[in-house]
This record gives C-alpha cells, structure tokens and sequence, in this order.
C-alpha cells in the first residue's frame, strides 16, 4: 500500500494487516487504553465511498460496511462484538453506555436517534463516534478508568458538548478534572474551514471563549473558525489542566488523500471513525 506523506507531532500512522489507523502517543502510553482513528484507506468499499467507510446511511453496501469494521477491528486489536456506536445529529446529548449496548447502531438498530457523545466506565466496552472534518474528542479519566467520546461538529462545539462530557464524568462517575486527559481532532483546520457571518456570530456569543483566537476575517464577510482551539478553550474553561489536553495538527482538508472531507469531496464521501476502549 502506497500510503499518502503524513506528518505530525502528536499522532502516529500505524498500518497494521494492511490497515492504515491514527493513534495519539498520548493515548498509547495508558497500558489500559486501545484507541484508533480510522483513515479513509483499506477497506472494502467501492466507488466514493472507496475504501474505508463506516456509515451504514451514505448508500455503500452495508455488507461492505460490516466487513471494513470487522477488518479495522482486527488490524486495531478491538473485539467487534463490544462496538457501541453513536447516532449524530450535530447536538450535545451524552449518552452513558454498557456492555447491555453491545452493537447499538452496528449489529442492532439505533436505539436512540440523537447521541453525539458516549460515555462508559466499563471494560470491554468499545466507542465509536463519526466524522468526516467534524472533530472528535477523546476524554480518559485515568484514575477513576472512565472514557469517553465526542462528535463536535460546529453547533456542537458552540453548544459546548466537551462541557457536558466532562460534567456527566464528574457528577455521575466521580471524575476529578485534573484526572481526565483530553485529545482533540483530527478535524478540518482553521486554514481551511470558512463559515459566513451568520455561523461566526454563533462562535461570538459564546461565554469565556477568546474570540480573537479562534475566528479570523477573510475580508469578504467570511471567517475562517479554529474548532479545534475552540474546543480546546471550552474544556480550560472546566478546569481541566492545559498539559492534560493535546490538540491534533492534522487538518482532515488539507490530509483528503488519507482521510476523509467533507469539503475536499463536496459531500460524495465515505465516513471515518473514532474507537476507545478500556481493556479488561
């Protein structure tokens, strides 16, 4: 396989049975943690949605579908029969999850149609939430083993979903702020996500976010948004340690060879994925 040039200071390609993946090196170093993101390369899917994708709802085969996650698990180190997956509407709904929701939105049916987030404190249990140029956000509670995932898409981001994740894990599993690690992205980069006037003024209102830091003007009543660093002032802005948070510099536009965009295909696309699991 011939892979497209990666570069990064806070992220690992690893290719493993011929299945490319991200991992944080962060992430790598807590022995009871497996986590991956998911590249749009070695499945089996055809045509746009070619090769690696996991939405069962863009028209791909769903057989294709079950066997690219069934391969990535395999290449990953997860077990396929422990995936609990989201369902995204671009909202701030956390869901915690068990071993009871084993194959939610893979092997079962949705059971819920409004999920962004997940939580679980369980082992074995594996988190799957997706993207295309949204941002994923990974959360470890490494002293009480508590995890967690999150879709951050702009409304959610602005509707402060990592705020609600790291709420639920403090009031409803005892996490301490300065025990939780937090990762953010891969996502679309500030250097290539312009939003018109109306979707900036929704970044401007919100409370205890330095607006210079995350919007820039085009010159052409357009702004280019910083989600990331966005998401990141959100999780600060609950304590959570500056040094426990690592924010990717890989843009998902700017890297569309290797993985999926929204933008770079306007729209005719596959569907990455983010995984977290707490071993046993």
């Amino acid at each position: 396989m011939n892979l497209p040039a990666f570069s990064s200071k806070v992220m690992h390609l690893n290719v493993h049975k011929g299945i490319p993946f991200l991992t944080y090196d962060v992430l790598s170093e807590i022995p009871f943690i497996t986590h991956a993101f998911s590249t749009r390369l070695g499945g089996v899917s055809k045509g746009e949605f070619s090769t690696m994708n996991f939405a069962f709802n863009r028209g791909d085969n769903p057989d294709d579908v079950m066997e690219n996650y069934r391969r990535f698990c395999e290449a990953v180190g997860l077990d396929f029969d422990t995936l609990v997956a989201s369902s995204q509407d671009h909202h701030t709904f956390v869901r915690k999850v068990t071993h009871e929701n084993y194959g939610v939105g893979i092997t079962r049916p949705k059971d819920i149609q409004s999920v962004d987030a997940l939580v679980t404190n369980e082992p074995d249990v594996t988190l799957v939430t997706y993207y295309a140029d949204c941002t994923p956000l990974f959360f470890v509670d490494t002293s009480q083993k508590v995890i967690a995932l999150a879709h951050g898409g702009w409304r959610g981001t602005v509707g402060r979903i990592a705020g609600k994740v790291i709420d639920m894990m403090k009031q409803d599993y005892g996490c301490q702020v300065e025990n939780i690690l937090c990762c953010i992205g891969p996502a679309i980069s500030e250097c290539c996500y312009e939003v018109d006037k109306s979707c900036y003024e929704q970044f401007a209102g919100m409370e205890n976010i330095c607006i210079e830091k995350i919007a820039f003007p085009t010159g052409d009543g357009k702004y280019r948004i910083d989600l990331l660093e966005t998401n990141r002032q959100v999780i600060l802005s609950c304590g959570v340690p500056e040094k426990n948070i690592t924010v990717s510099d890989v843009c998902t536009k700017c890297n569309s060879e290797l993985l999926w965009s929204h933008r770079a295909t306007n729209g005719h696309r596959g569907t990455m994925c983010a995984f977290l699991c707490m071993r046993g």
